[in-house]
This record gives C-alpha cells, sequence and structure tokens, in this order.
C-alpha cells in the first residue's frame, strides 16, 4: 500500500464495517438500525452522514446537501452525534472534516453541504426547513416523537430521493411500531456482542449476567423490540412466570421445523424449536421444556436442513417433526439428504395457525411448558399472536415450529393415553 492508502484506510468504512452499519440495497425510504448498548450505531448514523454529503474528492459535492440531524435534545445532538467518540467529526479525515458553526447549530463540510442541528423537544423548528437527508439518533425515547417525525417527514422533500438513517435501542413506542410496518422501510439488527471488540469484557460480563432474559435486556442488549398487542395468546408476564429452573431429565426431545415457502434474505424465517417432555403419571403432571430456538434465515434448503440435523445432534433427539404443507415429500427428502438416517415425522397443517396454537398457550397457562434462557425472539413472536391472527410483519414461524412441538410431545400423546390397569394379585 502507498502511504496515501494507509493514511485514507481508517476512513473507509466500507472495510471496517459490521454487516448491520452498511445500508441495505434497494429502494428504501427509511434505513432503521435497531441494536443494543454499544452495537455501533452511533458510528454507523455517522459514517451514513459521510457517505451522503462528500464526494469523491473534499470539494466534489455528494449526493445530498443540507441534512437534518434530530436527537432527543440539542445537547446530545452536539455531544453524541457531532462530537462523540463515534460522531461525525471523529469519524471524519482531516481534508473533509466538518466545521461546527454554534451560532448557526450547523455543520458546514468543505464542499458546502451543511447538517443542522434539532431538537425532538421542539418539533415545530422542523416546521419550514427542507432536507435532502435526515439523521434520526435514538428515536425510541424521544419525548415528542410522533409530532417530531411527522415534521421531518414534511422536510424531507429535495433531491431526486431524500432518505433517512435512523439509529435506536428499540423501545415499545407507537412511532417505532408503524415505522417498522411501513414497506419502505429497511432495518438492519444487531446485539451489543456484535461490537465486543470495542467493549470491556467485563461490561459485557456484568450485564449478562444481571439481565440475560430479561424483558430489559432484550431490549438494551439484544436490541429486540419488546412488544404485547391487545388480545394475544402469551404475555410477557405468564412467559416470565414459566422460566424453567433446572431441566430435569427428558423422557423424549424433538426438533420441530417449520420450513420457508422460499429463499434468500427476503423470504421468511425457517422456524426450528427444540422440546423435551418429562411424562411421569397422567397427562395433567406431565412438563415440557423449550429447550433452544435454533431458526435462521435467509438460507436455501440444504442451509436450514443443516441445521435442523445440528440441533437434532446437539440435543441427541430422537425425533424431527417437520411441517410439510410447503414442500411434501421435498422436505422430509432434503433432511434425509443432509442426514439419511434422521427419523422424520411428517405433520400436516389442516387447522389455521391460531386453531393450532390456542391449546398450547392453554398449556402454558396452566404451568405446564416451560422455557430456558435464550428464547427472546421465539417470545417476541409469541406475544405478537392473537386470537385474530399474527400481529406482526411476515409470518410467525418460530411459534408454528413451537406450537409442532409442544403438539408431539404434551397433545397428541394425551389424547391416546390410557391410564395404566390395576394389577390383580
Amino acid at each position: 500500500m502507498t502511504i496515501g492508502e494507509r493514511l485514507a484506510l481508517p476512513f473507509l468504512f466500507e472495510f471496517w464495517a459490521h454487516e448491520h452499519q452498511l445500508p441495505p440495497e434497494g429502494d428504501w425510504r427509511s434505513w432503521v438500525i435497531l441494536g443494543g448498548r454499544g452495537a455501533g450505531k452511533t458510528r454507523a448514523g455517522a459514517e451514513w452522514v459521510r457517505s451522503q454529503v462528500e464526494g469523491a474528492r473534499p470539494l466534489d459535492k455528494g449526493r445530498c446537501k443540507r441534512v437534518a440531524l434530530v436527537g432527543e435534545t440539542l445537547d446530545q445532538v452536539r455531544e453524541v452525534m457531532i462530537f462523540g467518540d463515534s460522531g461525525i467529526i471523529a469519524c471524519s479525515p482531516p481534508d473533509r472534516r466538518p466545521q461546527w458553526v454554534a451560532t448557526r447549530r450547523c455543520l458546514v463540510w468543505p464542499n458546502g453541504a451543511e447538517a443542522m442541528a434539532f431538537s425532538a423537544f421542539d418539533p415545530e423548528s422542523l416546521r419550514g426547513p427542507q432536507f435532502d437527508g435526515a439523521w434520526a439518533d435514538e428515536l425510541a425515547k424521544w419525548p415528542k416523537a410522533r409530532e417530531t417525525w411527522d415534521m421531518l417527514q414534511f422536510g424531507l422533500r429535495l433531491g431526486d430521493d431524500p432518505r433517512a438513517c435512523v439509529t435506536t435501542t428499540p423501545r415499545n413506542v407507537e412511532v417505532l411500531k408503524a415505522l417498522l410496518e411501513l414497506p419502505s422501510t429497511a432495518v438492519t439488527h444487531a446485539p451489543t456482542e456484535a461490537n465486543r471488540a470495542h467493549l470491556a469484557d467485563s461490561f459485557l460480563a456484568e450485564v449478562r449476567a444481571r439481565y440475560e432474559g430479561t424483558q430489559l435486556g432484550m431490549q438494551e442488549l439484544d436490541g429486540i423490540l419488546v412488544d404485547e398487542v391487545d388480545g394475544a395468546l402469551w404475555t410477557r408476564e405468564g412467559l416470565e412466570g414459566n422460566r424453567a429452573g433446572l431441566v430435569p431429565p427428558l423422557g423424549r426431545i424433538v426438533v420441530a421445523v417449520d420450513p420457508p415457502a422460499g429463499a434468500g434474505k427476503s423470504s421468511d424465517a425457517c422456524g426450528i424449536v427444540v422440546a423435551g417432555v418429562v411424562q411421569d403419571g397422567p397427562p395433567k403432571d406431565w412438563r415440557a421444556y423449550v429447550l433452544e430456538d435454533a431458526s435462521v434465515q435467509g438460507l436455501g434448503p440444504t442451509g436450514w436442513a443443516t441445521a435442523v440435523c445440528e440441533a437434532a445432534k446437539r440435543w441427541k433427539a430422537d425425533r424431527v417433526v417437520a411441517e410439510v404443507n410447503q414442500g411434501g415429500a421435498m422436505v422430509e427428502s432434503v433432511l434425509q439428504t443432509v442426514d439419511p438416517m434422521l427419523p422424520v415425522r411428517k405433520v400436516h397443517a389442516t387447522k389455521g395457525k391460531v386453531a393450532r396454537a390456542e391449546p398450547v398457550a392453554a398449556l402454558y397457562e396452566q404451568g405446564r411448558v416451560l422455557h430456558s434462557r435464550g428464547l427472546d425472539r421465539l417470545e417476541a413472536q409469541m406475544c405478537r399472536m392473537t386470537g385474530a391472527g399474527y400481529d406482526g410483519q411476515g409470518s410467525p414461524d418460530r411459534v408454528d415450529a413451537l406450537v409442532w412441538a409442544i403438539n408431539e410431545l404434551m397433545i397428541d400423546p394425551a389424547g391416546k393415553w390410557q391410564r395404566p390397569q390395576a394389577r390383580l394379585l
């Protein structure tokens, strides 16, 4: 490498970035980065602004000329988004570094591009200005989130394709949920550990020990939107009451799989859930234990089949239960191509998702299905499953797999169970 190349390398973010920090491909208006604390959201937002305003050379024009920087307060915009350790100025090479004009609350680049600072406490300040780009930081904790976001949308009207980057730790707020539901929104996601190279090991160990598996941990560490809806078959409170302690020896373990209809990153996930059961005594005394959510997404048939076989081997499962409505005999064939000795039971969905899920939810209410830690994504889907259907994006693949597992371990065997006959002496 030349001296110039070595000097430029620290500022080539595409070389250093994690996948969740890079803008998605395709036609989107808002890019939402959901991440845990320290996952690199601020750096991603700052680098996105750079990519929009900078040209090939220091004085060349970029894609954007006027950018809005919106945070909870003006202090946070200045101290985090602009002057922070991962803020715009720290990320910029010396020959492209913008200057802060305090009297205008504005960053000005050498090529003339500008970025104005705004506070979510004052949505009316966004009435009038217009922009061709925006970076919104910590949207989920804005005090006047809906009003501020709406005013920002009216101002994003310059250029051919005005876009916004939103970096936030998820919270159960309506403005964020509505944004995530829009077809024009692209989402990337990462837990805190994605950026562990830049975090203290003691910090990670302490926060995981304290908050692993809790609602706060899912939100602040895993970057998962903890959401509940009216009429949900499962609730957070109920699931917290069904935590398993020490898992006893299990009589049976199964891996249930709900294969996706398509393939690729845009396809639904392949739901893969591992569960076991203790069947001592009559069915009312049985207890099921959900052990792992091994679901995968974006893999072709060989990829998800390999994940199923690895889960079965890892847990020494005695059977794989596979829904075959989408693929028929192909599902069993793909699984046994990966492992010819894999015992597979094919099941067909003759009822709707809700009708299949309700008896399983009833077992949870009776305290007869317990959860191990680490099932955050599965539980997030469960809390959006209602009596009217699934209130969320895509398909509840993880819940479908869970339902097949509990049917195999608890519901079907209970219907065939016969009380042992007393022996005559």
